[in-house]
């Protein structure tokens, strides 16, 4: 190599090096963004969702006598009508007419309070007028209005009241839609793609076959909604709103994605497996069933659960089957009225009034949580079943 030649390449080797740093910069810089994005969206949420966890209560004394039967503000004095949340005080004829011992008594209990009164004492916009609020101030100072953990949060449905609003129902009716969508989708999906990995013949119709189930994993969701509405309630007769409808349209949503990713998990066995396996005398569905597939079985699980955990985050296609309808009470059934985690929080962030705000948020939280879940979940099964040869 002359020195003119040596130059160029000293050159050259130069050149490459310096794209090799810009390329680690680059990729560097994009790590930082996106996990500065990361934080400003969780410091966002978390400071938004966090006080839903803590709702305002007050000490009252609930009187239940003949005027509170017909009218339930009644039920406490005065003052405190405009303090004391309705879901608490519509109950006392109900529970007057169920046990009526309780007739011309009272009892001083905790209750909770109305949202105007919960966003003054958590310093937001409050529409309390000016005597109410020295009310709220007066019991504060006598330490019988204060913010206590929000226990109803998690235990009861939904509402119209935000102070008594829950994630309860939407929490049932998630569990309902996802043991649907598993029961519809795993089973046909990994038998499929047994089929067509180990077993289907490469042809027209094989080829056919897979670039149509290629296609169906990059269609928009929405058109799986469109789907369930028009088939699964419009020709079979499913009820509107049910569980039942939302998980059989997630679990045909669902379908083409666990087949790619079981078929990717059954394409990394070595060859020499199966090679080994029939060598000895093993059938074909033997080297798949003892073989093949026990080997494969970490890659199946991480697809599918990756592959719920993006049906639990899904809304558009539930929203078109009606899983967003008004349900105060868990579903006892998947046949009945329903509704999921997203479409909840979509609810919420639609109502206009201000302490939906914090709820909406407070739903996010519950519904990443339940995502990381399962993204930790399918790791740890990961590393509990691979195996290496």
């Amino acid at each position: 190599m002359n020195p003119e030649q040596e130059q160029r390449y000293q050159k050259r080797l130069k050149a490459r090096r310096r794209a090799d740093r810009r390329f680690r910069v680059f990729g560097i810089l994009a790590i930082v963004i996106a996990i500065l994005f990361l934080v400003v969206f969780f410091i966002d949420i978390i400071g938004k969702g966090h006080m839903a966890f803590v709702q305002a209560n007050v000490e009252v004394d609930l009187h239940y006598n003949k005027k509170s039967s017909i009218n339930y503000r009644l039920a406490v004095d005065k003052e405190y009508q405009k303090i004391v949340s309705r879901s608490v005080l519509r109950v006392i004829p109900k529970r007057m007419k169920d046990n009526p011992g309780l007739r011309g008594t009272s009892e001083t209990a905790w209750v909770l309070a109305t949202a105007d009164v919960d966003q003054y004492l958590k310093g937001k916009v409050s529409r309390l007028q000016d005597r109410e609020k020295e009310v709220v101030d007066r019991l504060r100072k006598e330490g019988r209005i204060k913010l206590k953990f929000n226990s109803g949060f998690f235990t009861r449905g939904d509402s119209k009241l935000p102070e008594a609003a829950g994630i309860w129902s939407a929490l049932v009716g998630s569990l309902y839609v996802l043991l649907i969508t598993l029961t519809c989708s795993v089973p046909v999906g990994v038998m499929t793609a047994i089929y067509l990995e180990e077993f289907a013949v490469d042809n027209w119709i094989t080829r056919l076959i897979e670039v149509n189930i290629n296609n169906l994993a990059a269609i928009p969701s929405i058109l799986f909604g469109l789907l369930g509405l028009s088939i699964i309630i419009g020709v079979f007769g499913a009820p509107r709103s049910s569980a039942l409808v939302g998980g059989v349209t997630l679990g045909l949503m669902m379908l083409p994605v666990i087949i790619i990713s079981s078929r990717a998990a059954l394409r990394a066995v070595p060859d020499s497996i199966r090679e080994g396996a029939t060598g000895v005398g093993a059938s074909r569905w033997q080297v798949v069933q003892h073989h093949v597939l026990p080997l494969a079985l970490p890659g199946i699980m991480t697809g599918t659960i990756l592959s719920l955990a993006q049906a639990m985050g899904e809304t558009a296609p539930l929203l078109i089957v009606g899983l967003m309808a008004y349900i105060p009470d868990s579903p006892n059934s998947v046949l009945e009225g329903a509704t999921v985690l997203p479409a909840q929080i979509f609810t919420w962030f639609s109502d206009s009034q201000r302490a939906f705000a914090e709820r909406t948020a407070a739903g996010i939280l519950v519904l990443l949580v339940v995502l990381l879940t399962l993204n930790a979940g399918a790791i740890w099964l990961r590393r509990l079943t691979e195996r290496r040869w």
